[in-house]
């Protein structure tokens, strides 16, 4: 793979080479201050002060020509300007034709001083990263507290590119004006849905999307999925992705997706219920339901390193595996053994291929319509996480065929069963397994390369020998190899394993995988327990519970219209963050039952609470996360999804085990005892996000 400073020279607009950002010189500049400071020449507060004013002077450069070039935008729109005043006068067709050509050349120009701006954030953060990499402190966290909060600040406009906005709405508002609107006087700001829909247009709006990180709702829900995608895709992967696409394969995925979530949640009323008819007791159901996440831990590693070779046969395994689970769930009762019941929901977990869903989006839906396949892939999840409950509720029914028990118990499983069972053959006739001979090749590349990795590695403490021929290459490239964890990140390959994934993590990184074991923590608790706890206090049947947890569920995807629609885009993610992570805080100290009685009301609000800012903090935490998370996270069997996931995982595993262990204390202290931990992580992960906040951007 090439990396970021060869990418970065090839991608520059030739006759501004002289103005980006010199992210060679400034790499080198850390690797000197790391040796001087390593024979004790230079102090932490002197290269601190020096690499701040180098920075400075290159962020000024690039802005003082961001400027210059606005003027001379702004100038070409007011001759233009003139022309079409002249022409409203004296209208002639071809010269309409003309005018808007020239107008849409200015958008062409203004879309490569976008692309200028947008190449040199992403040099500012990645030499920013590399910096913090190298001395093990948080210089970014410094440098944006006292530059992007400045009055005068530099850096705001690189990232907010300030002024460009009233370039955009003068070239949008003339194309649309200069359209044939047979007599319509309606402009943009009357009804913006009338908004030309001009090619150029819409390549300047998903530019500054991109650079201001505006999102709309598609985009915001797209982002729970963190299908990571590399810096600058390039046409040549654009078209790779074309030929490996199938549109009914795709589907498949997210029935997938759609069918596992309702199975996870379609035995959460009656998980309580079918523990006591096998004689244990009702917290049980916390090892009920925990024990399918508890396989999924592993199932995600392999299912995760299946997808690199192949797509179809992961998905018939995963098929085969979740009917026999089902079919084991179902039979528990009739066998009156609760060990076959487990079994039959760690088989269920060993059928999760979440990570064959994600890894199929990420790697064979083309660029264009991969973040509408990322939001499909979170809309299916979200809608099974509703069905699940609400068909459990509808199961309430009790017959026998011959020695085999349907009841609202058993009969979760055997729907699921028919399910798989249906999917399955679907599966088996409609799949079109993609090629993988990128894959192939990326294996090939990685195994040509593990001597240099390894000698990479091994340069923190001995230097890495090169030829004279290698080193003039090496700077030819810009790939210096100078010891530092940088070196083997650019290089854009992915992790081999959970170790070297995790030696990428940042500690930003790594307090958003806090933030998401602890909502994903707190979501646990609060579903998993539901059924004891409001049979305990309010004696609420399996429907009741049913219908209650169907209403979360189906909360998901309105609050993510507001949020991916309107609040995203009035306050930055990090303050998003923050205030979400305070608001689940305030829905579990509302949980709490100190007061009594306990009141229904009580229960639901503070349940909302919790759920809908949950909800809301996993939006915002995994759209920071992939901005923050090395690049060679977001490919390969070790990827961020899979950290992401297994955090995740985890914390529900955890929770549920927390809920048996605490229902030996006995039905009447299992509210407050499981809701102790919930708030010591969430207090913990706000402390972390308030120091690690700035680097946050």
């Amino acid at each position: 793979m090439v990396a970021f400073g060869k990418k970065l020279k090839e991608r520059q607009i030739q006759e501004w080479q002289g103005y980006y950002i010199n992210y060679k010189l400034m790499k080198k500049k850390v690797k000197q201050y790391s040796q001087q400071m390593q024979v004790g020449a230079q102090d932490r507060r002197h290269v601190l002060k020096e690499f701040s004013r180098m920075l400075d002077t290159q962020i000024e450069k690039i802005v003082l020509f961001l400027l210059e070039q606005q003027g001379l935008l702004a100038s070409r729109l007011a001759k233009l300007g003139e022309q079409r005043t002249a022409l409203l006068e004296q209208p002639d067709i071809s010269q309409i034709s003309d005018l808007r050509e020239s107008y849409r050349a200015v958008g062409q120009d203004l879309l490569k001083l976008l692309f200028f701006v947008e190449m040199n954030a992403i040099g500012i953060r990645k030499i920013l990263k590399k910096f913090d990499k190298r001395f093990g402190y948080r210089f970014t966290d410094y440098y944006v507290t006292t530059r992007a909060n400045h009055p005068y600040s530099q850096l705001q406009q690189v990232f907010k590119h300030v002024g460009l906005g009233a370039v955009v709405g003068a070239i949008s508002r003339n194309l649309a004006d200069l359209q044939d609107r047979q007599g319509s006087y309606l402009s943009i700001y009357d009804q913006p849905t009338l908004t030309v829909q001009d090619p150029v247009i819409d390549s300047i709006k998903a530019a500054v999307d991109r650079l201001t990180h505006s999102t709309n709702f598609l985009h915001f829900l797209g982002q729970h999925a963190l299908i990571m995608q590399e810096e600058l895709p390039t046409p040549i992967e654009e078209q790779i992705d074309d030929q490996r696409y199938n549109f009914m394969s795709l589907i498949l995925n997210l029935a997938n997706t759609f069918l596992y979530m309702v199975n996870t949640y379609i035995i959460v009323p009656t998980a309580d219920n079918y523990s006591l008819s096998l004689g244990a007791a009702a917290t049980v159901c916390g090892v009920v339901i925990g024990s399918m996440a508890v396989a999924q831990v592993f199932s995600s590693v392999y299912f995760s390193a299946w997808s690199n070779k192949s797509y179809f046969r992961p998905l018939v395994f995963s098929s085969i595996v979740l009917l026999v689970g089902n079919t084991l769930y179902a039979l528990a009762y009739d066998f009156n053994s609760l060990a076959v019941l487990l079994i039959g929901r760690l088989f269920c977990g060993l059928g999760s291929a979440r990570a064959v869903n994600r890894r199929y989006i990420s790697d064979c839906v083309p660029v264009k319509i991969r973040m509408q396949a990322s939001a499909g892939f979170v809309s299916a999840s979200a809608l099974g996480m509703a069905c699940g409950p609400a068909l459990a509720g509808l199961l309430q029914t009790r017959f026998k065929i011959y020695k085999i028990t349907f009841n609202e118990d058993t009969l979760p499983g055997w729907v699921m069963a028919l399910a798989w069972l249906f999917y399955l053959l679907w599966l088996w006739i409609s799949f079109k397994e993609p090629s993988h001979e990128s894959h192939e090749n990326n294996v090939a590349q990685q195994v040509s390369t593990e001597a240099v990795e390894s000698k990479l590695e091994n340069g923190l403490t001995k230097p890495l020998l090169l030829s004279s021929e290698e080193k003039e290459r090496d700077e030819d490239d810009d790939q210096e190899v100078d010891g530092s964890e940088e070196a083997p990140e650019e290089s854009h390959r992915p992790a081999t394993s959970i170790a070297s994934a995790y030696h990428l993590l940042t500690p930003s990184v790594k307090v958003q995988l806090l933030i998401y074991f602890m909502l994903k923590y707190a979501m646990e608790i609060l579903l998993s327990e539901s059924s004891v706890i409001t049979t305990y206090y309010f004696g609420w049947t399996t429907s009741s519970v049913a219908i209650f947890l169907a209403c979360l569920g189906l909360t998901v995807l309105p609050v993510n219209i507001v949020v991916g629609s309107y609040i995203s885009n009035m306050f930055e993610d990090r303050q998003i963050l923050l205030a979400s992570e305070v608001m689940v805080c305030i829905g579990i100290l509302l949980s709490f039952h100190i007061i009594s009685p306990y009141s229904v009301p009580q229960y639901v609000f503070s349940a909302l609470v919790t759920f809908v800012a949950a909800e809301v903090l996993e939006g915002v935490n995994l759209s920071l996360l992939s901005r923050v998370m090395s690049s060679r996270l977001a490919r390969g069997t070790y990827n961020g999804g899979l950290l992401s996931t297994e955090a995740g995982t985890l914390a529900r595993v955890v929770a549920d085990g927390t809920i048996t262990l605490a229902g030996y204390l006995g039905e009447s202290k299992l509210l407050n005892v499981t809701l102790l931990p919930s708030l010591f992580i969430c207090i913990c992960s706000i402390i972390a996000t308030c120091f690690t906040y700035n680097s946050l951007f």
